[in-house]
């Protein structure tokens, strides 16, 4: 047909070879947007990858500002708008949940994965087509990821402080990693049994922020260790104590509505300060009845949880108190000292309360004070770390290194498997990958050899963010592994390539598995989208079809 005088035909298409797939306009032009809205995220985050990765400061709204290299910390704070960047931001968040570490890689990987679709789009495959070959070669990725694998025993000390090293040495902390390390390791090791343990619940690895000091402060707790301070300074130190946990106000009551009460003369008031004396006094004299020595108050929104009158009974009595405990501790709390939170002064029982050799306000100089309870009698398999830090940026900072190193141990604990570190697995998957792609046929061949050359991104950028030569690095380390040097990889420290396991530079197997499936799960995705609709278009356009439809039948 002819068109702006000009003949078109529609029998010899335009680029690619005849006989390939043609892209319509509109879902090209969606796929290309979403693919380059997916490499921005991941460009704006290469530079945080690895030991030698720079970090980012980011600002809020409220100008909070955080520095950290951590990658699900940066894009969760990063304002995205395209919805295929979206993607990209939960993807971190799930490696993040499944595995703890390498949230910075997988998006990375994705981003990769992304410019290879790309350019397989550009030569007329089939989006489908390269969808499902990724699949195939993922599942020949963990295949030789899992064979690369050497297995680990939790009661291999070494092996664990190594992992949990590596993870570290990527952090702004990570000239403190011969300190958060072992205490990383002791810490999940006294919350499992590693004989029969399949998994680790990090809720019983509680970590408490306290500003001052430095990093060299931090320390782990085998017991319970609170923030708040000791209510009554005359009681700061209980031995064989016997906590109490309540949920209710040790105060005048007060009806749920507003009131007023209009006293005529000063016997009438008189009575009322007396009936509220004797009230407090009778709740503070059941609570040390049923032999409790220290008490905790959780916070109330309403009104003050604690008087003053019953403060100072208390504080007759010998009781140490603690107050506005936070209701999402509770139950740390409870498993920690083996107490039963009690909602009302009827319950208190001695069977409701907890026991520990000791409670205390320990001072930390010009930083404050803390509350430990230590020498649990009926312990929860619970342990508490305390994190301190000379600032709020290097506290927080801390604070995630520390919560990504459990995950690494947590990752041993699930599947008992190490791999090397340093780029050395994803050469050899684009190794393996390349083999295995010249057995196949036709399209997914090429497709196959695609993805493997994708995974050479990481080993590239470890070494240009190291200083290094990217082209000529990865070359090298490419004809090491050809050689059959399989654990070959960049070692940043000394500059080079070198046997990565001899670096002791390792990393759990379910990390570089998840972030493998993770990424090709993503990139499949984004790839089998090809129109992006507004749902509020589509309710404007249904309104507008009524009531044109209603005035068509008027």
């Amino acid at each position: 047909p002819r068109r702006g005088g000009r003949y078109r035909s529609a029998a010899v298409p335009a680029g690619p070879s005849a006989g390939t797939y043609q892209d319509r306009d509109k879902p090209a032009q969606i796929r290309n947007s979403n693919i380059a809205a997916g490499k921005a995220v991941a460009d704006a985050i290469r530079t945080s990858l690895g030991p030698k990765g720079m970090d980012k400061m980011i600002q809020d709204a409220k100008g909070d500002v955080t520095i950290t290299n951590d990658g699900a910390t940066i894009l969760k704070q990063m304002q995205v708008l395209h919805p295929a960047a979206k993607m990209l931001v939960e993807l971190s968040k799930a490696q993040d949940i499944e595995a703890g570490d390498g949230t910075t890689s997988v998006v990375v990987i994705a981003g990769a994965l992304l410019d290879a679709c790309s350019r397989l789009l550009q030569k007329g495959i089939h989006p489908t087509i390269i969808s499902e070959s990724f699949q195939k070669a993922l599942e020949k990725g963990i295949e030789v990821l899992t064979n690369m694998a050497q297995p680990v025993e939790l009661s291999d000390r070494e092996t664990l402080l190594n992992s949990a090293t590596t993870s570290l040495n990527s952090k702004v902390v990570c000239q403190y990693s011969s300190l958060l390390s072992p205490m990383s390791v002791d810490a999940v090791m006294k919350v499992i049994d590693p004989s029969t343990a399949s998994s680790v619940d990090l809720r019983d690895i509680k970590i408490v922020k306290k500003l001052g000091g430095t990093i060299d402060d931090c320390e782990l707790v085998e017991g319970l260790v609170l923030t708040q301070k000791v209510a009554n300074t005359g009681v700061t130190r209980v031995e064989k104590a016997k906590i109490g946990l309540i949920q209710f106000c040790l105060s005048a009551p007060k009806t749920d509505m507003d009131n007023q009460i209009v006293v005529s003369d000063y016997a009438q008031m008189d009575r009322v300060l007396r009936e509220e004396r004797a009230y407090i006094l009778n709740l503070v004299k059941q609570i040390k009845k049923a032999g409790c020595n220290v008490l905790l108050i959780q916070k109330s929104i309403l009104r003050d949880a604690l008087s003053d009158l019953a403060l100072h009974f208390l504080n007759k009595m010998k009781i140490m108190v603690v107050k506005d405990i936070e209701r999402e501790d509770i139950e740390f709390i409870c498993k920690t000292i083996g107490t039963k939170p009690v909602a009302h002064i009827d319950q208190f029982t001695p069977d409701m309360l907890g026991s520990a050799e000791l409670a205390e306000e320990v001072n930390l100089n010009s930083s404050g004070k803390l509350i430990k309870i230590t020498g649990c009698t009926n312990p929860g398999k619970t342990v508490t770390i305390v994190v301190r830090g000379s600032n709020k940026l290097v506290l927080e900072e801390a604070e995630r290194s520390i919560h990504d190193a459990l995950c690494v141990i947590r990752c041993l604990v699930k599947k008992r498997a190490l791999i090397a570190g340093g780029g050395a697995p994803e050469i050899e998957l684009a190794l393996r990958l390349n083999e295995y792609a010249r057995t196949l046929r036709g399209m997914d061949s090429y497709c196959v050899r695609a993805y493997g050359d994708a995974l050479e991104v990481i080993p590239s950028t470890l070494a240009e963010n190291a200083g290094l030569n990217p082209i000529s690095t990865v070359t090298e380390l490419r004809n090491r592994h050809a050689q059959g040097e399989k654990t070959a990889g960049i070692n940043v420290r000394k500059g080079g390539i070198s046997n990565i396991l001899e670096e002791l530079v390792v990393q759990p197997l379910l990390v570089s598995v998840s972030a493998l499936t993770l990424a090709t799960e993503t990139v499949r995705s984004i790839l089998k989208i090809d129109d992006v609709v507004s749902s509020v278009c589509i309710a404007f356009c249904l309104i507008s079809f009524i009531s044109t439809g209603i005035d068509t039948v008027i």
